[in-house]
């Protein structure tokens, strides 16, 4: 019997495709009325695959399985419901811990050395007639990560390549890395130049970096936010921004992205991204595979690859 599943929002082709030649795909998002298909047809779903599950949707589905979600964090699905539920849930950690890292390392170099702004120096004439001026560089600086698990390891290894010192805060002190563990988030940002966030999201961390974070790390301090626009106080980080408060800021996430605060858009001392630490060909190919090998396990009643529930 062919085992059928639902997306309810568009995967990668690669993804679609392995999907599509081992099941019963339905894509809720392409259907007129979404409700009345539900009704009819939600008891034949033992499977979802992406995220953004909430409890409505797993009651619509009572027989419902696993849910089998595409990428590493899972604050978009409603872990305790499908506990409740005895649905299983999955993630794509570790494939994808090189592309983000190494964009995290690209955003610190183009805030410091103002690379897109450069560009533009550049394209829009203006070099004939000033030089660009002197900024920053990563050499010697003291970089705090918040969240030194499996891609915040793959940034600090990155970041002392670039000679940077490394230390961290988290919920637990880690004794076989070799760098510096803070228990206090403040202390760390005053300490250190650099702040990278790569913590996962969720009610547990929603504001973790408040206002006086912001303000310990200070008027030559620079935030990197490669995790969840929803750890930091946004509003008070861009009021910092503008009024000298903070240094820069390197953004790959929003708080209500795609929307960005307009205020953003006109700073020299941030550099934007539209939420693409995953996305290489390489990376996103790795985390559909990996999403369809748990399915595949699930139905197949061996062990998950990364289990989350």
């Amino acid at each position: 019997m062919t085992i059928e599943i639902l997306q309810t929002h568009s995967l990668l082709a690669s993804c679609e495709d392995a999907l599509a030649a081992r099941y019963n795909v339905h894509k809720l998002h392409e259907m007129t009325d979404k409700d009345a298909w539900l009704t009819e047809n939600g008891p034949r779903i033992r499977a979802h695959a992406g995220s953004g599950v909430q409890a409505d949707l797993m009651d619509r589905l009572p027989n419902l399985e696993i849910i089998a979600s595409f990428g590493v964090g899972y604050d978009n699905i409603d872990i305790a419901a499908a506990k409740t539920r005895n649905i299983r849930v999955t993630n794509t950690p570790d494939v994808l811990n090189d592309a983000v890292a190494e964009l995290t390392i690209g955003l610190m170099i183009s805030l410091a050395r103002r690379i897109p702004q450069s560009d533009q120096f550049v394209r829009q004439g203006k070099w004939a007639g000033a030089n660009f001026g002197l900024f920053s560089e990563l050499t010697g600086k003291t970089v705090g990560i918040l969240g030194l698990g499996r891609i915040g390891k793959e940034i600090a290894t990155r970041a002392q390549a670039m000679k940077m010192r490394v230390v961290y805060y988290g919920r637990h002190h880690q004794p076989s890395v070799p760098y510096i563990y803070y228990d206090n988030l403040e202390d760390m940002a005053r300490d250190s130049d650099w702040l990278v966030v790569i913590a996962p999201g969720g009610k547990g961390t929603e504001g973790i970096v408040s206002r006086k974070v912001l303000e310990a790390l200070g008027p030559e301090g620079r935030i990197v936010n490669v995790a969840r626009g929803t750890l930091i106080d946004e509003p008070a980080m861009v009021e910092l921004l503008q009024n000298g408060g903070l240094g820069g800021a390197a953004l790959d996430v929003f708080e209500h992205e795609p929307q960005v605060p307009a205020e953003l858009l006109t700073l020299d001392n941030v550099v934007l991204s539209p939420h693409q630490g995953s996305a290489t060909h390489q990376t996103r190919d790795a985390m559909g595979a990996l999403l369809v090998a748990n399915l595949e396990r699930h139905f197949a009643g061996e062990p998950l690859i990364s289990a989350v529930v």
